[in-house]
């Protein structure tokens, strides 16, 4: 431990994870070290013992669910869209040889009290029951026009500077109406509220062509890709990319003190009375709660089931998003499932999570929506986190703690915390233009 080290990593977290990697790829000298005796963190996977010794204390699961070891229930499930910036970064480290992808089945959102296939495209559009007739013509219109958009051909551009008029302005234009708008911009552009329609449109727009190229690269029915097992396979394949390029994993280490030297900048990581030096500390806001202020909750029900999610076509594996318009919130609710086809349960079960940013302080009856649609559940647990952001200046103390993960059920928010850190960290953009088809051997199965 007396060594220096370029940065120390503390927190086997996704994000840390993610970072972890990029950095050693960099050939930077990495320490990463947890004081939990498993890989995680918060985005941990659990067995279903492990599942019940959490929730249920001393009870035992029935045995009607199956083996224990069947089970990797991730605690925070996410999909990843298969052209987004998750899975370019995966490459970018080739991470990808150590993962197994499968396309995910199915793509939903939830509309007046129905849930309905996304339609992705011009033609999806006009076989859309979630438009009239006239209103699917206009869609069908406007999917063109941002299948089309290209940022460098001004002709595909119809006049409209994409920097400068906000996405009502551009919506507008096409005449959609509110509830195509809802589901375009939540379920398509995977905002989770309303804000993005008085920003500029350009992001919305690129967000829409990222979901129908990622769409159309598997030929399935979502865009979404997810690794068998789960994302629990995610930190050991970082921790073996990372032991490739030198860097050192060390699990079990308590406490994990971050030590300053007297203008506040961090010097180095204390544990079990031995200090290792560094640069530069990266970890997630329960390594250095001073740093952080809370932003948040999210309440989450985690459900295991012998079907899939009625209404999804008999999807093994979906998400399913609930615009907040449609239950009177503030911000979107989202069920995901996953099954033994991703091989996270036994065959014939089901696991399925309900997860909303938190407007009250009950989550049973604030999940009752999403949990309704599920029908028979045979076991479920409720569970909340608090979530934190950094309120530190990284130049003072050259501290770079992570964003607590929100509600979603795809990786997009996660993958932008991760870049920007990345570029605060080593003052430089990354890289992502990458092959992508470096990813699609076991996602094409």
């Amino acid at each position: 431990m007396d060594e220096e080290y370029d940065v120390i990593v503390l927190g086997t977290g996704l994000k840390e994870c993610i970072l972890s990697g990029l950095l050693s790829v960099d050939r930077l000298k990495v320490l990463h070290m947890d004081r939990n005796d498993y890989y995680g963190g918060e985005s941990t996977s659990l067995n279903l013992n492990q599942l019940w010794k959490r929730f249920r204390g001393e009870e035992k699961p029935p045995e009607s669910l199956g083996s224990s070891r069947d089970y990797n229930v991730d605690m925070i499930p996410k999909f990843a869209m298969a052209n987004g910036g998750f899975v370019r970064v995966l490459i970018h480290t080739d991470v990808t040889k150590y993962l197994n992808f499968k396309a995910v089945d199915g793509s939903f959102v939830y509309n007046k009290g129905k849930i309905h296939k996304v339609p992705s495209n011009d033609v999806e559009a006009l076989k859309s029951p979630l438009m009239g007739l006239f209103e699917k013509r206009r869609a069908r219109k406007f999917f063109i026009y941002v299948q089309d958009y290209d940022e460098s051909d001004p002709k595909s551009q119809e006049g409209l500077d994409l920097n400068k008029v906000t996405a009502k302005q551009v919506i507008s234009k096409y005449g959609l109406d509110d509830n195509t708008i809802d589901f375009i911009g939540h379920a398509l552009a995977l905002h989770s509220d309303d804000s993005y329609l008085n920003q500029p449109a350009m992001d919305f727009v690129k967000r829409m062509k990222l979901y129908a190229e990622s769409l159309a690269r598997f030929q399935g029915g979502s865009p979404y890709i997810y690794p068998l097992y789960g994302l629990g396979e995610l930190p050991q394949a970082f921790a073996r990319l990372s032991a490739v390029y030198g860097g050192t994993y060390m699990l079990n280490k308590p406490e994990c003190k971050v030590e300053f030297d007297e203008n506040g900048k961090c010097i180095g990581v204390t544990s079990e009375g031995e200090t290792a030096k560094c640069k530069k500390v990266v970890c997630d806001p329960s390594y250095l709660p001073d740093k952080v202020k809370k932003i948040g909750k999210v309440f989450r029900a985690i459900c295991i089931m012998s079907h899939p999610i009625p209404n999804t076509s008999d999807s093994h594996s979906v998400q399913v998003i609930l615009p907040q318009k449609q239950l009177g919130r503030k911000s979107d609710m989202y069920l995901f499932c996953c099954s033994y086809s991703h091989n996270v349960a036994p065959k014939g079960k089901y696991i399925a999570f309900v997860s909303a940013e938190a407007e009250t302080d009950n989550a049973e009856k604030e999940l009752k929506p999403g949990v309704d649609l599920l029908g028979p559940i045979e076991e479920i647990f409720f569970d909340s986190y608090d979530r934190y952001e950094p309120i530190n200046q990284n130049n003072d103390d050259n501290c770079f703690v992570s964003t607590s993960y929100d509600a979603t059920t795809h990786f997009e928010t996660t993958v932008d915390d991760v870049i920007a850190m990345y570029s605060r960290i080593t003052g430089k953009a990354l890289d992502l233009s990458v092959d992508l088809s470096a990813a699609s051997a076991a996602a094409d199965e």
